[in-house]
Order: C-alpha cells, then sequence, then structure tokens
C-alpha cells in the first residue's frame, strides 16, 4: 500500500463526477495539503473562489457502486497561525424577533498557536480576554460523488458526505460512505481548528490542513454515512428540516445494528431508546446535518 503527496492544480466547489485528479489502489494513504474554505492557501494567497473549495476527486481502483468508501482520518496538522470565523450567530438560529437586534456579523481573525495547540481571538472582545481554546481539527466538507451523475455544491450535503461540519469528523475516527460512481471520486477540503455544534456562526476557526486519509473499498452497501470513533458507532443523516435529518441517521442506525449487531428491530430499538445520544452537525447551510450516535460500551460483542 503506497502512500500519495497530492497537490491539487484545480480545486473544485462541487462535489461530482468530474475527471479525477489522482488514481490511487484500494488501501493506499493520501496526504494533502487543503484551502480554507474561501480558498486561501497556508500563506494566505487566494487560490480558488468560495464556498469550501475541494482537492479531488480521488479515483480509487476497485470500487464501484453498491460499495462503501471507508475513510480512515489518520492526521491533521494545521499549516497556517491564523484562521477567521464570522462574529455572531446566524438569524435562523434565534427567534425570528431576535434577528432584528443582532448586531452586524463580520470575519474576524483568531491565532493558532501549532506548539501549544490553540486558539485565541487576534483582537478579544470585552469578556474574552482569557479565551482560549484548544484545537480540536475536524474536516467540515467531504465525501464522494453522488448519484445520478449529479455535481452537488460544497455549501450543503446529502446522502454522499457534503459540508456535514459535525465535530466528530476528526483524526482518529473513520467515516464510510455511499459509492454511487466508478472509483468513488473522494473530495476533501474545509477544515476547521475548532468548531462547536451546529457551525451556528456559520464558520468553524477556518484554516489551512495538512490532511493524511486511509482510503479503502469494502464491499457491502450502506445508504448514509457511518462512522466509528475510539467510543462510540454514529451515522450521519443530512436534509432539511432537521426532524428529516435525524430520521435519516436513525434509520441507518437500525439498519447497522440489524446487520451488523446480531439485533432485531425491536431488540435496537430498546437500545436506542435509551443509550442514543444526538448530535447537531451544521444547522447554517441549505442542508441540517444529525449524528445518531450509540457508545461501544452498549453494542453486542460481534
Amino acid at each position: 500500500m503506497a502512500t500519495h503527496h497530492f497537490t491539487p492544480t484545480v480545486y473544485h466547489n462541487v462535489i461530482g463526477s468530474l475527471p479525477p485528479a489522482l488514481r490511487i489502489a484500494d488501501g493506499d494513504t493520501v496526504v494533502t495539503q487543503t484551502l480554507d474554505a474561501a480558498g486561501y492557501d497556508k500563506e494566505g494567497v487566494q487560490r480558488a473562489s468560495g464556498p469550501n473549495p475541494m482537492n479531488g476527486p480521488i479515483f480509487v481502483e476497485g470500487a464501484e457502486r453498491g460499495d462503501s468508501l471507508k475513510v480512515e482520518i489518520l492526521g491533521m496538522v494545521p499549516t497556517r497561525d491564523t484562521g477567521f470565523t464570522r462574529s455572531v450567530v446566524a438569524g435562523n438560529v434565534v427567534d425570528p424577533e431576535d434577528v432584528r437586534t443582532l448586531p452586524p456579523s463580520n470575519k474576524v481573525i483568531w491565532q493558532i498557536d501549532g506548539q501549544a495547540l490553540t486558539a485565541r481571538l487576534a483582537e478579544p472582545v470585552a469578556g474574552l480576554e482569557s479565551f482560549v481554546l484548544p484545537l480540536s481539527p475536524m474536516i467540515g466538507c467531504f465525501g464522494v460523488a453522488p448519484s445520478l451523475g449529479q455535481a452537488i455544491s460544497t455549501a450543503t450535503s446529502g446522502e454522499f458526505g457534503g459540508n456535514m461540519d459535525y465535530r466528530l469528523l476528526g483524526p482518529g475516527t473513520t467515516i464510510w460512505f455511499p459509492v454511487s460512481a466508478p472509483g468513488a471520486l473522494f473530495f476533501l477540503g474545509d477544515c476547521h481548528a475548532v468548531q462547536g455544534d451546529g457551525e451556528i456562526v456559520g464558520t468553524g476557526i477556518e484554516t489551512t490542513f495538512e490532511v493524511t486519509v486511509r482510503l479503502s473499498v469494502e464491499k457491502k452497501k450502506i445508504v448514509w454515512p457511518r462512522g466509528e470513533t475510539a467510543d462510540d458507532i454514529f451515522t450521519v443523516g443530512n436534509a432539511r428540516p432537521l426532524d428529516q435529518a435525524l430520521q435519516h441517521a436513525t434509520s441507518e442506525m437500525l439498519r447497522w445494528l440489524t446487520s451488523d449487531y446480531g439485533l432485531n428491530k425491536t431488540a435496537a430499538s430498546h437500545l436506542l431508546g435509551q443509550v442514543v445520544r444526538y448530535d447537531v452537525g451544521n444547522v447554517f447551510d441549505p442542508a441540517y446535518t444529525m449524528a445518531c450516535r450509540v457508545s461501544k460500551a452498549w453494542l453486542p460483542q460481534r
């Protein structure tokens, strides 16, 4: 299994069936450096336009429609000492009568300390003079080509992945995407140094990273993305309204528990009814994201 150091020459604002920028074997590792969500590189030079320019697509040999692409996030190293966010919560996450009282949302800069692994506002506002956050890197937008030859904006998400902005999608996590096109056609970008649930200001701390992933093909059909951390398994649904995203995530978890863990739907329902945790991914973009998460401590032995 080889390691590829992939330097894009073109970036994409859609995820779709585009000509491959790199071809790799099943199980190979890819190391690549991303732009930030606005298209700026590690030197602060704008290389592409937003939203969320993607590296790729990467063609994985042997991947066919109906398979799953396994993506192991092996490492994320920040490559710039600044990031940016917006300054005010989005209007769609507060009561309508409160929208008119919100101050203007401006772009603000954060300082990233790669040695201390922290981030802080470059110009702290009153009350946050000592506000220092530990870095918690995550990939905001990534996935595989959608079905039917579609090319879908990196501003949104679907069964194929996309702009999910789920904070558990960082180093040590494995995620599976449903393959709908030959070679899977994997895209990657939009990395965050830190982000709370929901991306409610419209950004995480947007910056550039060197990302290392291992891509493998599994001959298993799934409908929505599935993921695993050291402690949990989770499924992801992307849709609007939010309850539809939750439904997708829950149905995918029921499929997983019954197919892989020997539970019938009644047993799976008892389990989920008492130990499930729901996490909010993106609630800012056109499709919202919900994750259905279960601790491995509650799962039957496979």
